[in-house]
Parts: structure tokens; C-alpha cells; sequence
């Protein structure tokens, strides 16, 4: 019997909870699950933390969250997640368009030796103006992560807990967990879902979420490519800025020295000329770019625990018991 934990966010999303409850359990009894369902209120205005109280009311294994107000969805998995004790853990919205019934698909991918499995919502049903710029934004986290998924939106997805033992989301990075899990050398997997249409409520999502989303990845990238370096980074920008800076004032000098020795050469005023003011506009922020990094550098150092710089997936040998012990974060030992 396979444990799971679904850990489901909700705002005013109080029409959709007993249906959603009703598949769970149905898809629970048909495969030998034993799900434990924590529903997290994040700030809902409607009747939602009343149908939760109702549904943890005559089952015992519903735990209801009510966020003091709208924190967010990383924010509300977050709550869900650092509750949660189960080996498999299982996320989805609560409107009732991801499908209950493809989690067994889901959970097979999982015991293939991958430790996230994305839901791809191969035939999506929503507007245009979702599915549009959400095929641009994935083939774009792809190109910069290396993390190929079709739909890192999808919030359908289940992990090995230990995954949530190393990443961290906040914000709303919760898309990202397969990127970020993946920099921690985590194996990812994706496999087709079934997405049905909307029956209740309204999208919580406008069009502002390409702009947060691209931002977000920006982060994303720096976190995973650049966290524990940061200096790479901002000191190569640094150095080009003062090559570049320099090279313009070189010229910019002897130009102006040339105009001075050379016989019918125009005079040079300087202070008139514009790339004296990109030069320095360049030196200067690439003595800017050199001193964040060497700040970043420092906290770095002042920060980082060991197990940040690594990930540990099982030990073997005489000493692994020891070894474990002292790493309470890696779930295996193989002897």
C-alpha cells in the first residue's frame, strides 16, 4: 500500500471540494492508495474553510490549513508540504481541472527511480490567452534551465519527500520546483494528463503571470546556475564593463594625444565627445558589478551550510549507518 500526502491549494474554491474529495477516495480505493488530503485555505473570501471544516468533520484523514490571508500558491504548498509525512507527496489545484483518476500514472513514473513526475496537460482546456504564451514560457524555462518539460506550469505533479528536504519555494517559484530539484541533481520525469474544463469559479491567474513568470525565471536561473558563485557572474559582467570602459578611454586618449602632436590634426575636446561618459558610465558599473560579487562571495561563505553544497542519495558500505546519521536527510541506507 502506497502512502501518499496531496497537499491541494484553494481560494474561494468552496463548489469544487466535495467532488474533488469524492474522486480522491475513489481513485484511492481502486488502486490501494492511502491518501491523506490537506486542503490549504489561502485567504479565501467565500465558503471554502467551511466545506473544509465539513469534510475533515467525517473523515479523519482531511486536515484543513487557513492561511491568516492570500500568501500565495508557493506559500500555501509550503504550509501543506512541512506537514506532511508521507514518502509520496501529490499536488493539484482544487478546481476540479486536474483529473484525480491519472494519479496512478503519475505514481508509476515515480517508482521508475525518478523523484519528481510533472503532469502534462496535453490537451488543455483553457482560453488562448493562457495556452499561447504558456507554450513560449516552457520552451523558454527549457532553453535556459535544460530542464525539457511541455508544461512546467502544470500543478499536477507528485515528489519523493526528500525533494522538499532541499528546495525551498517562495514567491512563486512553486513552477520551478522541477528545475530547481533537478539543479540538486534530482531526476525529473513528465508524463500526459488528462485536463478537463472549468465548472466552478474563475481563474486566479491574469496576464501579468508572463510578466512575474519570466521574472521568476530569471531567479530561477540564477539561483540554480549561480547561488553558490555568485561572483562568476556579476564579476565577469564586471570585467567586460571595465574592458570595455577601458579600451573607450585608450582610444579617447590618443586620439586626443594625437590631436595635440600631429600637424593639422582637428583638436579633440573631450568633455564634448560621448564616449568619454560611456567609458565612465562602463568603469563605473563594472567596479559596481566586482563589488556586489565580492558581497555575494561573502555572504556565501557566512551562510552556506554543507549540505547546501551538496546532495546525498544513499550510502553504502560498513560505515553508512554513521554516515546517515549524521545526514538525517538522506532516506536509505544500502548495505
Amino acid at each position: 500500500m502506497k502512502r501518499i500526502t496531496a497537499v491541494i491549494p484553494v481560494c474561494n474554491e468552496f463548489a469544487s471540494l466535495a467532488e474533488l474529495h469524492r474522486q480522491i477516495r475513489a481513485v484511492e480505493t481502486a488502486h490501494d492508495y492511502k491518501i491523506r488530503i490537506i486542503f490549504v485555505d489561502d485567504g479565501s473570501t467565500d465558503t471554502t474553510w467551511h466545506e473544509i471544516e465539513q469534510l475533515a468533520a467525517v473523515d479523519d484523514r482531511v486536515l484543513g490549513i487557513r492561511l491568516r490571508r492570500n500568501f500565495g500558491k508557493a506559500a500555501a504548498l509550503m504550509a501543506g508540504i512541512d506537514v506532511a509525512d508521507d514518502p509520496i507527496l501529490l499536488t493539484m489545484d482544487g478546481d476540479l481541472q486536474d483529473d484525480p483518476g491519472e494519479l496512478p500514472l503519475l505514481v508509476a513514473k515515480l517508482a521508475q527511480g525518478n523523484d519528481v513526475v510533472s503532469g502534462w496537460k496535453i490537451d488543455r482546456r483553457d482560453p488562448w490567452h493562457k495556452t499561447i504564451p504558456s507554450r513560449f514560457f516552457n520552451r523558454l524555462v527549457g532553453w535556459l534551465t535544460s530542464v525539457k518539460l511541455h508544461d512546467h506550469n502544470c500543478g499536477f505533479k507528485v515528489y519523493r519527500k526528500e525533494v522538499f528536504d532541499e528546495v525551498q519555494i517562495y514567491g512563486e517559484l512553486h513552477r520551478f520546483v522541477p528545475v530547481l530539484a533537478a539543479a540538486r541533481g534530482f531526476k525529473i520525469a513528465e508524463v500526459p494528463v488528462n485536463h478537463r474544463p472549468r465548472e466552478h469559479g474563475h481563474s486566479k491567474y491574469g496576464v501579468f503571470r508572463v510578466v512575474k513568470g519570466f521574472l521568476d525565471l530569471l531567479t530561477v536561473k540564477f539561483i540554480t546556475g549561480y547561488g553558490h558563485r555568485p561572483q562568476h557572474m556579476l564579476g565577469s559582467a564586471g570585467l567586460l564593463a571595465l574592458l570595455l570602459g577601458g579600451l573607450m578611454l585608450t582610444f579617447l586618449a590618443g586620439k586626443w594625444i594625437a590631436s595635440r602632436v600631429v600637424a593639422g590634426w582637428e583638436p579633440v575636446n573631450l568633455h564634448e565627445t560621448a564616449m568619454l561618459y560611456y567609458a565612465v558610465a562602463l568603469l563605473l558599473l563594472g567596479g559596481q558589478f566586482l563589488s556586489i560579487g565580492l558581497l555575494g562571495e561573502m555572504l556565501t561563505a557566512f551562510l552556506v551550510r554543507k549540505t547546501d553544497l551538496y546532495s546525498v542519495a544513499k550510502y553504502t558500505g560498513p560505515d553508512a549507518a554513521t554516515s546517515t546519521k549524521s545526514h538525517p536527510e538522506v532516506p536509505e541506507v544500502h548495505q
